[in-house]
C-alpha cells in the first residue's frame, strides 16, 4: 500500500491536527439516525404495500418499481457520492443528501399516483445514496483504535435494527393513521426528524480538511458512468425478481452488465497509469484485507437481508398475524444483534476475524433452527419458537456486521475512505438484491407448487388461517431459509479463508491474529 507519508506535498502538518475531535461522537449520532432512517426506508415500505395499493391502485409493475426504484437508486450512487465526498467534502454531501432525502420523503407522503410514488421513490434513493458513504468515511476519518471499533460496533447496530425493525415500525405507524392512508406516515415520519437533523450536521461534521492539496481535483466521470451503468444493469433483474411468473428475458441485463464491468476495469487500469485519480484507488483495490472484508459482506448481506421478508410473508400471509404482530416476532433479532454489535466492536481489537467467524457459525445455528421450526410447528407456537431462533441469528450477525466492515477498513488510506465505503455498501446492496430474489423466487414457487400461490400477496389480517395454509406456508419458509443458510455458509468460508491468511501472516503468534489486526488498525487509522 501507498505510504502517504513519503508524499510530503501541501501544507506544513498541524502538530495538533492528530488530536481526537471534540465532537467526534455528537457527529456519529447524527450519522447514525440518518442511517437508520434512509436504511429503514429499504424494508419498512414492504409493510405498507398493501396499504398503497388500496389507496393509489397501484398495479404490479407499479408496486415492484415502488419497492425496486429506492434500492436500485440507492446503490447506483453510493461509490459516485463517496468518491465526490473523498475529493471534495464529506460534509457538505452528507447535508445535501440529507437535505433531498427530506424533500423526497415529504413528496413521497404527499403523491397522489402510484406513478408518482415510483419516481419520488427514484429520488429518494438517489438522496439516500449520497448520504450512507459519508457515514463510513466520517468513521474512518474521526475514530481511531480501540474507539473505531466502539463506533462500528454502533453502526452495525443501526445496520441491523433498521433492516429487523421495518415491519414492526411500519406496522406500528399503520395502525395510528390507518390502513387506507397510514403508508404516508412511513415516508411523513422522515420530515421532522431530518430538519431537526440538518442543522446539527452542518455544525458538529467536520469540514474539508485544511492539510488536503488545494489543487485541482480531477474526477473520473468516464470511470463513473461505466460503473453506475454496470451496477444497474447488474441489479436489475434481481430486485425485479418477485417468484411469480417473472420473464427469464431480464437476466439478459447481466451480459452488457459484464461488459461494462470489465470495460470500468479496463479504464480504471488506464487513468492509473496516466497519472490521475481513478474512481477506485489502485491501492484499496491491492488491500487484501479490504477485498477479503468486500467478500464477506456481499455473501453476509445476500444472506441475511432476505430473511426478514420471507418471515414476513409467513408470518402476515400464512399465519394471518396482523403487521405490527409480525414485527414484535422479528423484534429479537434487532435486539440481540443491537446488543452484540457493542460486543463485537469491543472485540475486534483484540481478537480480529475471529469474532467475525464465531458470528457467522452462530447466525447459521440460528438459521438452522428457524429451518426446523418453520417446518414442524405452527401457529403461535411456531411464531414464538421463530422469535428465538431469529434471536440466536441477530446475536451473530451483531459479532458479523460492525468487525468485519472494521478490519476490511482498517489498512484503507483516509483519503479514499469515502469511495471504500461507497464499494462496500454498493456490494452489500448488490448481495441484498441477489439474496432477496433468490429466497423470495424459492418460497413463491413452493408456495405456488400447493395451489396457493394467490395468497402469497395477501396480508394477513390478525383473523389466522387455515391448519393447511399454514403448514404450506410453514415449507415456504424452511425452503427460503436453507437459500439465505447457504449465504451465510458462503460468507463463512471466506471469512475462514481470511483467518488461515491472517494467521499465516504472523506464526509466531500461535493464532492471535486479532492483536495484528489491532496494530494494523491502529498504525493505520487517522
Amino acid at each position: 500500500m501507498t505510504d502517504t507519508a513519503r508524499r510530503p506535498t501541501g501544507p506544513t502538518p498541524d502538530p495538533h491536527r492528530d488530536a481526537p475531535d471534540p465532537n467526534r461522537w455528537r457527529a456519529l449520532a447524527v450519522c447514525l439516525v440518518v442511517g437508520f432512517m434512509t436504511l429503514l426506508d429499504v424494508s419498512i415500505v414492504n409493510v405498507a404495500l398493501p396499504s398503497i395499493e388500496s389507496s393509489l391502485g397501484a398495479g404490479s409493475s407499479q408496486v415492484q418499481w415502488i419497492v425496486a426504484g429506492y434500492a436500485l437508486a440507492f446503490g447506483l450512487v453510493l461509490v459516485p457520492a463517496g468518491r465526490i465526498g473523498d475529493l471534495y467534502s464529506r460534509r457538505l454531501m452528507f447535508v445535501v443528501g440529507l437535505a433531498g432525502f427530506v424533500l423526497t420523503s415529504a413528496a413521497a407522503g404527499l403523491v397522489q399516483s402510484a406513478t408518482a410514488l415510483a419516481v419520488v421513490r427514484l429520488a429518494q434513493g438517489i438522496s439516500a445514496g449520497l448520504v450512507n458513504p459519508q457515514v463510513l468515511a466520517l468513521i474512518q476519518q474521526l475514530f481511531t483504535g480501540a474507539e473505531r471499533g466502539r463506533a462500528f460496533g454502533a453502526f452495525g447496530t443501526t445496520i441491523g435494527l433498521s433492516t429487523a425493525v421495518g415491519p414492526l415500525l411500519g406496522g406500528g405507524i399503520l395502525a395510528v393513521f390507518g390502513e387506507q392512508e397510514g403508508w404516508r406516515g412511513v415516508f411523513l415520519v422522515n420530515v421532522p426528524i431530518g430538519i431537526v437533523l440538518i442543522p446539527l450536521a452542518w455544525k458538529w461534521l467536520p469540514g474539508r480538511d485544511p492539510n488536503r492539496s488545494t489543487g485541482r481535483l480531477h474526477l473520473d466521470v468516464t470511470g463513473l458512468l461505466l460503473l453506475a451503468a454496470a451496477t444497474v444493469l447488474g441489479m436489475l433483474p434481481f430486485v425485479l425478481t418477485t417468484g411469480q411468473g417473472d420473464s427469464p428475458a431480464r437476466w439478459w441485463f447481466l451480459l452488457p452488465a459484464a461488459v461494462l464491468l470489465a470495460a470500468f476495469v479496463a479504464w480504471e487500469r488506464r487513468e492509473g497509469r496516466r497519472g490521475r485519480e481513478p474512481v477506485v484507488d489502485g491501492d484499496l483495490v491491492r488491500t487484501r484485507s479490504y477485498s477479503n472484508g468486500a467478500l464477506v459482506g456481499i455473501a453476509y448481506f445476500a444472506g441475511f437481508t432476505g430473511i426478514f421478508l420471507v418471515v414476513t410473508l409467513y408470518l402476515q400471509s400464512g399465519l394471518g398475524l396482523a403487521p405490527w404482530q409480525a414485527g414484535l416476532v422479528q423484534t429479537p433479532f434487532a435486539i440481540m444483534s443491537g446488543i452484540f454489535a457493542q460486543v463485537g466492536g469491543r472485540q475486534v481489537a483484540a481478537r480480529g476475524r475471529t469474532v467475525v467467524v464465531v458470528g457467522l457459525v452462530v447466525v447459521a445455528a440460528g438459521l438452522l433452527g428457524a429451518d426446523l421450526v418453520a417446518a414442524a410447528v405452527q401457529g403461535t407456537s411456531g411464531a414464538i419458537a421463530l422469535a428465538a431462533c431469529l434471536a440466536v441469528a441477530g446475536a451473530g450477525s451483531g459479532l458479523v456486521i460492525s468487525p468485519n466492515q472494521t478490519l476490511a477498513l482498517a489498512d484503507v488510506p483516509p483519503r479514499v475512505a469515502g469511495v471504500a465505503g461507497g464499494v462496500l455498501q454498493t456490494g452489500q446492496r448488490v448481495g441484498s438484491a441477489v439474496g432477496v430474489a433468490a429466497t423470495t423466487a424459492i418460497f413463491f414457487s413452493t408456495v405456488a407448487g400447493a395451489g396457493l400461490g394467490g395468497q402469497a400477496q395477501e396480508a394477513g389480517s390478525g383473523q389466522g388461517t387455515s391448519p393447511q395454509v399454514q403448514d404450506v406456508f410453514g415449507h415456504a419458509l424452511s425452503d427460503g431459509l436453507r437459500v439465505s443458510l447457504g449465504l451465510v455458509l458462503l460468507a463463512l468460508v471466506f471469512a475462514v479463508v481470511d483467518l488461515l491468511r491472517r494467521q499465516g501472516r504472523t506464526p509466531g503468534h500461535h493464532g492471535q491474529h486479532g492483536a495484528h489486526d489491532a496494530s494494523v488498525a491502529k498504525h493505520r487509522a487517522g
